[in-house]
């Protein structure tokens, strides 16, 4: 958590820099293209300072009131940002279309191009790092945030060559124009993260993550677990927490069923690179799993192995048996 802040806290002071940088060029020049950047660059210093906040509560510890934590509130962060975002497209839509009924002087465009375009830099190579960062800590949050950051690189792009052709073309309507364009690419990427918020809020399946699981369990798989089904899995900021259903010889004991298990939780920490608190629901063979069962010297087989059944998302997911 502590690296998570210390690179939230560069994303807000870098932003709150190229805020004053954008802004500057908007009064420079008097363009609505600029200043589509410029508004974009508030709605960057607002998501990383409630980003910041997100990321501080997320670390406190489980309370009585939350018992799985508070990794949540990354959602409603990412929530926020991507409403922020797509505010700023509306506004810039309106005062765009204002501009071209209403034409203004703009001036300076090769200043604002430079500009601009150093901003962009910035916001994309800050963005890659974010990116990178967010998958190897798991954080939503800082993946959210540098693909705005990234966003916002590709807004700099295009507002750079915009600026340009009108320098060199001279047709003032096209700063509203490609003002608008952007707006609509900015409202798009607000779509986007409002979609994936709301899916982490309504606890939609990470499917990368539980085929990841899935495929370690598939890898790793021992004699004695005879199926895995019924798994589930629910992300709460950068814990993962699933519950599932194990199949186990009936004639285990209660320590050997608890090691089974304990292996089980070891190795998913271990191998899937993600925090996860496992609940392990176990289930005692009956007969009709001995044709996939791989256990060697059953004492109450009643045939011979002869299937091997794979797990699959599809299969894992079931709540019932292989057989079933």
């Amino acid at each position: 958590m502590k690296e998570q802040k210390r690179i939230i806290l560069i994303s807000l002071i870098t932003g709150i820099v190229l805020m004053m940088a954008k802004f500057g060029a908007y009064f420079l020049t008097g363009s609505n293209f600029v200043l589509s950047d410029a508004a974009e660059s508030i709605v960057n210093v607002i998501a990383s300072s409630f980003a910041f906040f997100s990321i501080y509560l997320a670390a406190q510890p489980r309370d009585e009131n939350h018992p799985y934590g508070h990794g949540k509130v990354e959602y409603f962060s990412v929530f926020i940002e991507g409403s922020l975002i797509g505010i700023a497209g509306l506004i810039i839509i309106g005062k765009s279309i204002y501009s071209l009924i209403h034409p203004e002087n703009i001036h300076d465009l090769l200043t604002g191009a430079v500009i601009i375009g150093a901003t962009g830099a910035i916001n994309g190579a800050l963005g890659y790092y974010m990116i990178h960062k967010g998958k190897v800590l798991r954080s939503i949050t800082l993946d959210a945030d540098g693909h705005h950051l990234i966003a916002d690189m590709v807004t700099s792009i295009g507002l750079v060559a915009g600026l340009l052709l009108i320098h060199f073309v001279g047709l003032v309507w096209l700063d509203s124009a490609l003002s608008i364009l952007v707006a609509l690419y900015l409202i798009y990427s607000a779509y986007k993260l409002v979609r994936r918020s709301v899916g982490g809020l309504m606890d939609e399946a990470d499917i990368d993550v539980v085929n990841e699981v899935i495929k370690v369990l598939s890898d790793k798989r021992r004699d004695a677990w005879i199926d895995v089904h019924n798994l589930r899995a629910q992300k709460y900021g950068h814990e993962l927490h699933i519950d599932c259903h194990l199949t186990l010889p009936s004639y285990f004991d209660l320590t050997t069923v608890h090691n089974e298990v304990s292996l089980v939780d070891k190795m998913i920490n271990q191998e899937v690179g993600i925090k996860t608190e496992l609940f392990i629901h176990t289930d005692p063979c009956l007969p009709n799993c001995c044709h996939y069962c791989s256990m060697p010297n059953c004492p109450i087989r009643s045939e011979a192995k002869t299937e091997t059944i794979e797990w699959t998302m599809d299969i894992v997911v079931r709540n019932k048996k292989h057989f079933e």
